[in-house]
């Protein structure tokens, strides 16, 4: 393999086409049964996916894969990736695959390992995956006879995940009165999500929970909430939550169908948790293309932000090297690890509509206590694979911040899964955002020519 099989969140790719295939499945499902045996006892392997018509064609390798390593796996049906990492540690399962390409269209799918502790395994261990199945080194490991592995159905997952995201919610707490629309994406928390708000007490108006294989993320969801928000104003709904394809992922819109994205989720969580003083170091951790209305928000309350790498994985790992609880990207990837070992959107959901209770405010009344920075985004596509040295890159990035003399913030980065270098500029006025991101995407642009 020229190139790397995991990507930053997985393996990814258009289903049946390398390297989302069936018989690439089957062998990473031998590998992962090999990483995850310990000594002869019995093994269980946890395995949960989305809505995808494909997931049946890697459900099935992937089984066949651990089952011919020896590995008892349990099956969960269609649940979302945080409801995967809670039931393996409930069932005290030695690891779990997660089934889904996220807020990717139906013909994608993916891949993703999560190790005992319901972490997603480390580069790499991945990169050592990838390798037993590029040198064949597992191909003489054929257990026979009744050491062959066995595969049976969990019946109440879904049941199982709504009950523990209620757990987080406050005991004594109700939504009684809340009218809330709830956008499933037509995803894997077709089910959890509306039924969970709904024994709760709230008024649940449910779109995008119809799942046909093909309509996951289909202009809806988190990547496409315009839906959620028309109906939240339509219905006079008082909040909407979309969830993103696995449910992992979450946008918001208040009263008046005015989105939060993964930003103002997360200054809003933090704010309270400061002031709470529910916040480890007072300090949330976001990625480097997280908003600088972050910092201008958390820092006259006393907080304090910890930046990381592209990536959910990058944020937990800083998480858990730090001590923090709270925890998140733009995209809407809110992790509170006080709850759950990864991103979980219907435990973010809870978390928001408590502050809202508590504090006896309007979903508009608590956002606006976000003091976003304007910001503008630029693409600059590779030709014939050109690359740009990282420190032509980093001189480039260099003069654009000279630019902007400290009242923003500049991210000049390749993209993990296109052929891109984004730009991305915020400044504390609109224009100047404009003016210093397309000039330095033009600077950019000029560099791959010559590259």
């Amino acid at each position: 393999m020229n190139e790397r099989l995991f990507g930053t969140d997985g393996i990814r790719g258009l289903a049946n086409v390398h390297p989302m295939t069936a018989e690439m499945a089957l062998q990473v499902g031998r590998a992962a049964g090999h990483l995850f045996r310990n000594g002869d006892r019995p093994h269980t392997i946890l395995i949960g996916k989305d809505t995808r018509r494909s997931c049946y064609m890697l459900e099935n390798a992937l089984t066949a894969g651990l089952c011919s390593m020896g590995i008892r796996v349990l099956l969960t049906g269609p649940l979302p990736t945080p409801g995967v990492s809670y039931i393996m540690r409930s069932l005290r399962c030695d690891g779990a695959v997660m089934i889904s390409a996220s807020h990717n269209g139906y013909a994608d799918n993916g891949i993703k390992i999560f190790g005992a502790d319901g972490f997603k395994i480390p580069d790499q261990t991945e990169d050592r995956i990838a390798q037993w199945i590029t040198d064949g080194e597992l191909d003489n490991i054929r257990p026979t006879g009744d050491r062959v592995g066995t595969a049976r159905r969990i019946d109440d997952a879904v049941g199982r995940y709504i009950e523990f995201a209620k757990a987080s919610f406050p005991k004594g707490m109700r939504l009684d009165g809340l009218r809330i629309v709830v956008d499933c994406a037509n995803g894997a928390a077709y089910k959890a999500g509306p039924n969970a708000l709904s024994e709760l007490g709230a008024d649940v108006i449910a779109i995008g929970n119809q799942p046909n294989g093909m309509n996951i993320n289909d202009n809806i969801g988190s990547v496409h909430p315009e839906e959620m928000r028309a109906t939240v104003i339509r219905e006079k709904a008082d909040v909407g939550i979309a969830f993103d394809g696995d449910g992992d992922r979450i946008v918001m819109a208040d009263e008046k169908g005015r989105p939060l994205d993964g930003n103002a989720i997360l200054a809003l969580l933090g704010l309270d948790m400061l002031e709470r003083g529910a916040l480890p170091h007072s300090t949330l951790v976001a990625n480097i293309m997280a908003n600088g209305g972050l910092e201008r928000t958390m820092a006259p309350a006393g907080g304090a932000v910890l930046r990381t790498n592209v990536g959910d994985r990058y944020v937990v790992e800083a998480m858990r090297d730090k001590g923090l609880t709270l925890g998140g990207e733009p995209s809407g990837h809110i992790v509170l690890l006080e709850h759950n070992t990864t991103g979980d959107a219907l435990i973010a959901a809870l978390q928001v509509l408590a502050t809202a209770i508590r504090r006896d405010q309007p979903l508009s009344a608590l956002a606006a206590a976000y003091q976003e920075m304007p910001e503008c985004h630029r693409k600059v596509a590779f030709e014939n694979g050109a690359q740009i040295p990282d420190d032509l890159l980093e001189a480039l990035g260099g003069e654009a911040e000279a630019e902007i003399q400290g009242r923003g913030r500049i991210v000049l980065r390749r993209s993990g899964t296109e052929k891109i270098i984004r730009v991305m500029v915020q400044h504390e006025e609109p224009r100047k955002a404009k003016l210093v991101a397309g000039e330095l995407a033009r600077r950019v642009e000029a560099a791959v020519r010559k590259a």
